[in-house]
């Protein structure tokens, strides 16, 4: 067998492979053999079939599996032995004049290469890291929402400034007539003239609104709505609400019965501390969303700083023929259109792993997974968890092959925003949460 490989250009490459008889033949023989043995053939006692029958039977068909095993096998080995760093997975050149009956085969094996590029991590770019501060007007919201969970609703004839409506929403989506049931509070309309719209209304009242800046959050509209997440931000129509209920929120008082029953007895225990609680507590987890936005916008800004070609036909070969289902050329280029950003940096990321010697680890996966488990039962008031039965816990989630690949990909992300932080020239902005979900989505 002699194996070799033609460079066509950086990306592509042609593997040959020339299989001579005795490559398979023994296998052939000894498998035609096993066969010989077990052969139950009308005519002839068991084992004792000519192997001139046997071969005229089953021969084609054996060589053909032991040829294509040991094609695999060497193609496999090659690609390693020679380090070759490959994308998708090699595919077979179409040849005329190839018959089974031949003694000998040649196989030719078209190969997309990954292409050789380096990261610049110096150069300025024009992502933000944001430091989100709960300033005083989102902690009286958040202080306002506690006492609303433990106060109580009444019923009233009007809408007023602390007013919940529930009512029927009628508006077109997707080319389709919607409607909806929905609950409104008038702290969640955005602006003045707005809310002027709704104050005063009672029931049975009908009132029309655009929805573009009708909420202070895009995400309460997603809600009211059902809208998909990609069309929260955008999503401009005319909407008719036709009120069914008004009530109005008795607000709790803010004394210790309140804050032992939303925090833990004796947790907090003023009005100072419960602000000083919501603030920690609010930062700490709006600090994620902006980790989430900096890692993002991160990840663009390198994919579109980072410039290398690749094997793009290969690939929408590659594609058209490893689909489950049939798929035309032109349906492989719009895949191949649509999986290319993901692919780009997919090996961003291997490049960056290895230029950085950034593994992870089981000691990682572990110690990630004790703390996801440390967060769901303090969740439950169950914080006090020693060591060793976290760790038991942990091991049998590491069990779990899915758990394993899922906790991977999310420690590894951690690791390149850590990386991010460190080597990438990215600007630090101090803001309001609201004028981060501002500076987020314009």
């Amino acid at each position: 067998m002699n194996i070799t490989k033609q460079d066509i250009d950086a990306l592509n490459a042609v593997v040959t492979i020339a299989i001579d008889k005795t490559d398979f033949q023994p296998k052939v023989d000894k498998v035609l053999t096993d066969y010989k043995k077990k052969a139950s053939i009308p005519g002839f006692r068991k084992g004792f079939v000519p192997m001139s029958l046997i071969k005229k039977q089953y021969e084609k068909s054996v060589v053909i599996d032991e040829v294509n095993k040991l094609l695999q096998d060497s193609l496999n080995n090659f690609i390693v032995a020679e380090k070759m760093d490959i994308l998708g997975n090699p595919i077979p050149k179409a040849n005329p004049d190839f018959s089974w009956d031949n003694e000998n085969f040649t196989f030719d094996f078209e190969i997309g290469l990954a292409p050789v590029f380096e990261i610049n991590m110096d150069a300025k770019s024009n992502v933000t890291l944001f430091k989100i501060n709960a300033d005083e007007a989102f902690i009286k919201e958040e202080m306002t929402h506690i006492q609303k969970q433990y106060g109580k609703l009444i019923t009233e004839s009007e809408v007023s400034e602390n007013g919940r409506m529930i009512g029927t929403l009628q508006f077109e989506y997707k080319g389709e007539a919607k409607e909806k049931t929905a609950t409104i509070e008038v702290s969640q309309i955005n602006g003045k003239t707005n809310k002027k719209k709704f104050l005063g209304k009672k029931v049975g009242d009908v009132i029309s609104v655009k929805t573009k800046g009708l909420f202070n959050d895009d995400h309460d509209l997603m809600h009211a709505l059902s809208l998909d997440h990609e069309d929260a931000h955008s999503f401009d129509a005319e909407v008719i609400f036709t009120i069914t209920e008004i009530s109005n929120y008795e607000l709790a008082e803010l004394n210790q019965e309140l804050f032992d029953k939303f925090f833990g007895e004796g947790v907090v225990n003023s009005v100072d501390e419960l602000k000083a609680e919501i603030k920690s507590t609010a930062e700490k987890q709006m600090q994620g969303q902006a980790d989430q936005k900096f890692l993002n916008d991160a990840t663009d800004y390198l994919i579109k700083n980072t410039k290398f070609d690749l094997p793009a036909e290969f690939l929408k070969r590659w594609l058209q023929m490893t689909s489950e289902k049939e798929m035309s050329f032109d349906e492989a280029v719009v895949e191949f259109e649509r999986s290319e950003k993901g692919l780009r940096y997919q090996l961003i990321e291997g490049q960056l792993a290895k230029d950085n010697n950034i593994q992870v680890t089981f000691d990682d996966l572990r110690t990630f997974a004790k703390n996801l488990l440390k967060i769901q039962y303090a969740q439950y008031g169950q914080d006090l968890m020693n060591d060793e039965f976290l760790d038991g816990v942990a091991d049998r989630v590491l069990q779990n092959q899915d758990e394993v690949k899922r906790l991977s990909e999310q420690v590894m992300t951690q690791k390149l925003m850590n990386l991010y932080k460190e080597k990438m020239q990215y600007k630090t902005k101090e803001v309001t949460y609201k004028e981060f979900v501002e500076e987020s989505y314009k």
